[in-house]
C-alpha cells in the first residue's frame, strides 16, 4: 500500500455539508480516502507528493447512462428523430460482434476517462445471434482502462412482427432473455464496497421489449438483489405508442409494472406529468439526464429541478456515442446546467448541482454512496485533479465556475481506487494511438466501408 498527497489545491468535497477548500490537501493511501482539509497536510512519511497548484480536486464523475458498442457508429443518422435513427441503425447493429464491441468500448472508455470518468454504467442490450460472448467483452475492455463499470445487461424480446421498432433477427426469446441475465449477475456482479464491476438488470424500453420481460426482469433483479434500469418517457412518439397500445403513459406504466423504487434508475425522464415528478420523488426512483443526447436527437429537454426538488436522484449520462459523438462526460456538467436553465431560467440549477448530479447524483443512482461520488475519509480513491490554471480558466476565480462554465479542462490526474488512469491529460492504463486504431478497424468491419 502507497499513500499519495495531492496539495494546494482547491478541492470541492461534493459531501453533505457542502466542504470546499481554497488551498487544501487530499491524502489518499491505497485505494482510499484518508483525510483531506485547508492548507497543509499533517506530517507524514508520503510515498508520493502531488503540487496541484492551480488545479481542482473532485470525485471521479459517475456516467449513469452509456452505450458503448456504438461507438463504431458514430456520425450516421445525423437528422433524425430517435425512432427513425432506431430504424437506421439497426441493421448495422446486427452485425456486431464481440471483437467490435471490445474495441468501442476500449475506445470510449478511454474518452471518458479523459473527461473525468470514474465510473460508467453500460446499458447493453443488442446480442445478435453467434456475436460472442458480448459481456466479456465489455468487462475486458473496463479491466483495460482501468476505470469501474455497472453493466445493465439488457434485453429486447419484441421484433418488428410484435409491433416493436428491433428486426426480429435482433430480439431474444423471453426466457433466454432472462436466463442470460441471470447467468451474467452469477458470473460478474461484485457485492464488495470497492468492485470495479457490477451487474443490473436492463429490459432495452417498453417499446421494445413485452410485458413479460418488463416484470420477469424486475423479479429476477430483487431476487439477486442487483438494480433496474431502462429507457423511459425520452419521447413523444414513445407516450403516444404507450397510450395507444396500453392506455397510461410510460411512467404510469412503470409504475403499474413495478417499476418505481429506490433500485431503479431511468434513462432520459423528459416527458413526464407533474404527477409522475411527484411519484419518482416519493418513490426515489432515479434519473439518468443525458444532456447532449437529448439534444442531438431533439427529443426535448428533461425537468431536472422539478425532479431534484421533488426528491428524486439525477445523474449524468453520456448515452451511446451514436447520439452524443464527443463521448466526453466533463462537457455534460455544462449542457446539464444551460439546458435546465433554458427550461427554467437562470436560477433552474446552480453551477455546484450541475457537479453534484455529475458526482454524487450518479453515485445515487447507481446505489454506490456509500462509496463513490464524494470526498470523504473512508471512501474510495475515485478522484479527478481538473489543471485550470491555462488559457481556456485563466483569471476565473471560483473553480467550480471554471470547471461547469468553462470548457472541460485538462486532467492533472484521475485515480481510480488510487491508480492514476490519466495523468498530464494522457491515458496511462492504455496506448490511445492503438485505440483508436483498433476502433477505425471496428467501424469500417461494422459498416461494411471500403
Amino acid at each position: 500500500m502507497s499513500t499519495l498527497l495531492i496539495e494546494n489545491a482547491a478541492v470541492c468535497a461534493v459531501d453533505a455539508d457542502g466542504t470546499e477548500f481554497r488551498n487544501g490537501h487530499v491524502i489518499v493511501d491505497g485505494d482510499r480516502i484518508t483525510g483531506l482539509g485547508e492548507g497543509r497536510a499533517p506530517e507524514g512519511d508520503y510515498d508520493h507528493r502531488m503540487d496541484a497548484s492551480g488545479c481542482l480536486v473532485t470525485p471521479g464523475l459517475v456516467n449513469t447512462h452509456h452505450h458503448l458498442y456504438q461507438w463504431a457508429t458514430r456520425g450516421l443518422s445525423v437528422d433524425s428523430t430517435l425512432f427513425e435513427w432506431l430504424t437506421e441503425l439497426y441493421p448495422i447493429w446486427g452485425r456486431l460482434d464481440a471483437g467490435v464491441t471490445h474495441a468501442a468500448a476500449t475506445a470510449g472508455l478511454a474518452r471518458l476517462a479523459l473527461t473525468g470518468c470514474t465510473t460508467v454504467a453500460d446499458h447493453h442490450y443488442v446480442f445478435p445471434a453467434d456475436a460472442g460472448d458480448q459481456l466479456d467483452a465489455l468487462v475486458s475492455a473496463t479491466g483495460r482502462i482501468g476505470v469501474r463499470a455497472q453493466i445493465v445487461r439488457g434485453s429486447m424480446d419484441r421484433g418488428e412482427s410484435d409491433g416493436g421498432l428491433p428486426p426480429d433477427n435482433l430480439v431474444e426469446d423471453t426466457e433466454a432473455a432472462l436466463l442470460g441475465t441471470e447467468q451474467a449477475i452469477d458470473r460478474y456482479h461484485d457485492t464488495a464496497a470497492d468492485a470495479r464491476v457490477r451487474i443490473a438488470v436492463g429490459p432495452c424500453s417498453p417499446f421494445s421489449v413485452s410485458e413479460k420481460l418488463m416484470t420477469g426482469a424486475a423479479e429476477l433483479a430483487r431476487r439477486k438483489g442487483v438494480r433496474l434500469h431502462t429507457h423511459l418517457a425520452e419521447t413523444l412518439d414513445e407516450e403516444r405508442q404507450c397510450l395507444a397500445e396500453v392506455g397510461c403513459t410510460p411512467a404510469e406504466y412503470a409504475d403499474r409494472l413495478g417499476w418505481l423504487g429506490d433500485d431503479v434508475w431511468l434513462a432520459h425522464t423528459i416527458h413526464l406529468a407533474p404527477e409522475a415528478i411527484r411519484r419518482l420523488g416519493a418513490t426515489r426512483t432515479g434519473s439518468a439526464h443525458c444532456p447532449t443526447s437529448n439534444g442531438r436527437i431533439g427529443a426535448g429537454i428533461a425537468p431536472v429541478r422539478d425532479l431534484l426538488d421533488a426528491g428524486a436522484p439525477v445523474g449524468l449520462g453520456v448515452d451511446g456515442a451514436a447520439s452524443n459523438e464527443s463521448g466526453g462526460l466533463g462537457e455534460e456538467l455544462h449542457q446539464a446546467m444551460l439546458q435546465a436553465r433554458q427550461r427554467g431560467g437562470p436560477t433552474a440549477l446552480s453551477i455546484r448541482e450541475a457537479l453534484w448530479m455529475g458526482t454524487m447524483g450518479g453515485a445515487r443512482c447507481l446505489g454506490r454512496q456509500d462509496e463513490l461520488g464524494s470526498l470523504e475519509p473512508g471512501k474510495l480513491a475515485d478522484l479527478a485533479v481538473w489543471r485550470l490554471d491555462g488559457l481556456a480558466h485563466a483569471g476565473i476565480t471560483d473553480p467550480v465556475a471554471a470547471l461547469v462554465l468553462g470548457s472541460t479542462p485538462p486532467l492533472a490526474r484521475l485515480l481510480v481506487g488510487g491508480r492514476t488512469v490519466v495523468s498530464d491529460g494522457e491515458l496511462r492504463t492504455a496506448d490511445e494511438n492503438a485505440i483508436a486504431g483498433e476502433l477505425r478497424a471496428a467501424s469500417t468491419k461494422l459498416q461494411g466501408k471500403r
